[in-house]
């Protein structure tokens, strides 16, 4: 079955004229008929969240793609990753329901590991990393010094800064000078916990 006909199909079960899509994804009706008819081969991703909840399913059933995860894979285009506003400790990254939008990456970078978009909150990273910038994040728990990784501390919200090991300890660094870097010993790290959860591998700045 076709993009086309899952929405078409799906629409009707549930008795949804196309004059709604259309208000919903802000397009014009006949718009709607074109991604039915399969004129249109990709819906952008920032349509999909808004077109599956109208339609009580999920982007992935509505495309065809194959769920890992995360990761939601559409055979012969790039991947789809799901953008969040917030990562949090206890909450496992696939069961982070606050999916904002939705980024693409290449196959080659998706054959790297598991990824995910993160959206930057505060100016602790600028001039490098501004709110509202989306970064992509492959998911692991070991970074370099120097990398820039998301991490959790101590259960709060994950927090994105540029790491640097020692043999004392870990410290995260906040490119905003007018930030100071925090330092963590082992010890800390062990009992508050101070988790990376993954490392920043592209930023992608928003105008």
């Amino acid at each position: 079955m076709t993009t086309g006909e899952r929405l078409r199909t799906r629409r009707k079960e549930l008795g949804i004229s196309a004059d709604k899509i259309a208000e919903v994804l802000g397009v014009s009706r006949a718009t709607v008929f074109r991604y039915e008819k399969g004129d249109i081969e990709k819906l952008p991703g920032s349509m999909l969240e808004p077109l599956a909840k109208i339609l009580h399913t999920t982007p992935a059933f509505l495309m065809g793609w194959e769920e890992d995860g995360t990761l939601v894979r559409m055979s012969g285009h790039g991947i789809l990753i799901p953008v969040l506003g917030r990562v949090q400790a206890g909450i496992p990254i696939e069961a982070v329901e606050e999916i904002l939008d939705y980024e693409e990456i290449t196959p080659e970078m998706a054959a790297t590991g598991d990824h995910f978009a993160l959206r930057i909150q505060g100016s602790s990273m600028e001039p490098r990393m501004r709110e509202g910038d989306i970064i992509i994040v492959r998911k692991q728990d070991v970074v370099y010094s120097g990398d820039t990784a998301v991490v959790l501390v101590n259960g709060d919200e994950a927090t994105v800064k540029q790491i640097k090991m020692s043999h004392i300890g870990i410290t995260l660094i906040p490119t905003n000078p007018a930030f100071d870097p925090i330092f963590y010993s082992h010890q800390e790290v062990e009992d508050l916990p101070v988790r990376i959860i993954g490392k920043v591998v592209e930023l992608r700045a928003k105008y």
